[in-house]
């Protein structure tokens, strides 16, 4: 048998005196609530709280990290049946997927994956051709059991609050629809207007119509327009969203005159607008959503820097956000000052960068978060949501931006079971690094508890306003 139990050291320091520092700081926040104010998963879950289909639909379908390097391997995605509403194989497309675990040696993907099979399945053998059937059946059981079901898992996770993300359009039915079930978890969303701020969204038109009639505003004007947005997120805030989530393809923002805006938007709305004019109007409404943050108190989020649906054959068969998104270099001291020449002092606005360019780190991210009262780091994102990626994140940041000019942690996923596992390697990375900063008396040891309450519990919660 291949054991697959976890090491309980795991992630630490080597060092035996400095393990041991970061085994008390652990310990002292591994037991802490999960706070989760952004990701993927769905309040449908929730709302109907029906059972999970399968361990296919559960582990692999939803999860672009899994089937990503799958499909690097030659594995077809159709085989996968990436894309489809229901996996009529789910045993099949299992076998595919432990006949290929191998290819997850050494990744954060592993490491979630072991933890999910062993702390809540419960397997303590490897994944494997050989063990497939074994864990098939294993999770197909158990998630037949009350104990399995979206609201039980919120509950055993221990999580605080789940935030998820929705389209600007979104009713947000399944939303309502927890509220009005009584249940005591707090599932709330996130605004994410990118289908009517970004003109290369399919459909863009079309999307900035039913905007207006959602909110009963003409938004074939720039006045309308802008309403029907501050409607939107009025709305969202109704049922408890604390921030807005903007994935836009650079980090640019602009200040154009109403004038010049009306203009631009009247070109961007009849399809005219070359690609220039496109970023010019995607900058403009970074802007304008930081005004708006600045009325409303939500929190904004930009997650820029991703070429998105790089590989055009797998966007044109299978739709977006299918594992084809590549990171590019990004430029924020230069793209962010005209919003921050405009709003970067105001004490209501919060702003919480993402990067996906490491260079960018200690170069530019932390010096402006160092400085401007409403700036701050988010965790390491997407593809540096790894172990290595956290330390080089607290290794780069720390000396100028401090803890405190950073928020925490997030886990960004749709994979609901993989919540508790990235959680817990941040907790340990936090810990790792701060136990060497006590090792070489650069942070008194009573200071570092603290710290890690902060990194774990506290900063998140104040940054995200929960």
């Amino acid at each position: 048998m291949n054991s697959m139990l976890l090491n309980e050291d795991r992630l630490f320091p080597a060092e035996a005196s400095t393990r041991k520092i970061a085994r008390s700081l652990y310990e002292h926040v591994h037991n802490l609530p999960i706070v989760s104010p952004h990701g993927h998963t769905q309040a449908s879950w929730f709302a109907k709280d029906e059972a999970f289909p399968d361990p296919a639909a559960l582990f692999v379908q939803p999860d672009h990290y899994v089937f990503r390097m799958l499909y690097s391997q030659g594995v077809s995605m159709d085989d996968l049946e990436i894309g489809q509403p229901v996996v009529k194989e789910p045993r099949k497309v299992w076998r595919i997927f432990a006949s290929h675990y191998y290819l997850f040696r050494g990744t954060p993907t592993r490491m979630w994956l072991d933890y999910a099979f062993e702390k809540q399945f419960g397997l303590k053998e490897r994944l494997s051709e050989k063990t497939a059937d074994l864990y098939f059946d294993s999770i197909a059981e158990k998630l037949k059991t009350p104990q399995f079901r979206p609201r039980a898992l919120y509950e055993k996770f221990n999580i605080e609050v789940l935030s998820t993300t929705e389209s600007a359009l979104d009713p947000l039915k399944d939303h309502q629809a927890i509220r009005a079930s009584g249940w005591k978890g707090r599932i709330i969303p996130a605004f994410r207007p990118d289908a009517v701020v970004d003109p290369e969204f399919k459909g863009f038109a079309e999307s900035i119509a039913k905007l207006g009639e959602q909110n009963g505003e003409d938004t074939s004007t720039w006045k309308g327009y802008l309403n029907a947005l501050a409607k939107a997120r009025a709305r969202f805030k109704s049922l408890g969203c604390t921030s807005t989530d903007h994935g836009h393809p650079t980090a640019q923002t602009a200040d154009l005159t109403e004038g010049e805006a009306a203009a631009l938007f009247s070109k961007i709305r009849g399809g005219k607008a070359d690609a220039a004019e496109q970023e010019l109007f995607r900058a403009q409404m970074l802007t304008e959503m930081a005004r708006m943050s600045v009325e409303d108190g939500l929190v904004m989020q930009i997650h820029p820097g991703a070429v998105r649906n790089h590989n055009r054959l797998i966007y044109e068969k299978y739709g977006r956000d299918m594992g084809a998104d590549i990171p590019g270099p990004t430029d924020y001291v230069h793209a962010l000052r005209p919003l921050l020449k405009r709003y970067g002092n105001e004490k209501n606005l919060t702003i919480i960068l993402f990067m996906l360019d490491e260079s960018t780190i200690s170069r530019e991210l932390a010096p402006l978060a160092g400085h401007y009262p409403c700036l701050r780091l988010g965790p390491p994102w997407w593809f540096h949501d790894s172990p290595e990626g956290m330390m080089r994140f607290r290794e780069l940041a720390t000396e100028t931006a401090g803890f405190y000019n950073t928020v925490g942690f997030n886990d960004d996923t749709r994979a609901f079971l993989s919540i508790p596992a990235r959680h817990d390697v941040a907790r340990r990375i936090d810990c790792a690094f701060l136990a060497r900063l006590v090792a070489e008396h650069r942070l008194d040891e009573d200071e570092a508890f603290e710290v890690a309450h902060a990194l774990t519990y506290d900063l998140v919660k104040k940054a995200y306003r929960l």
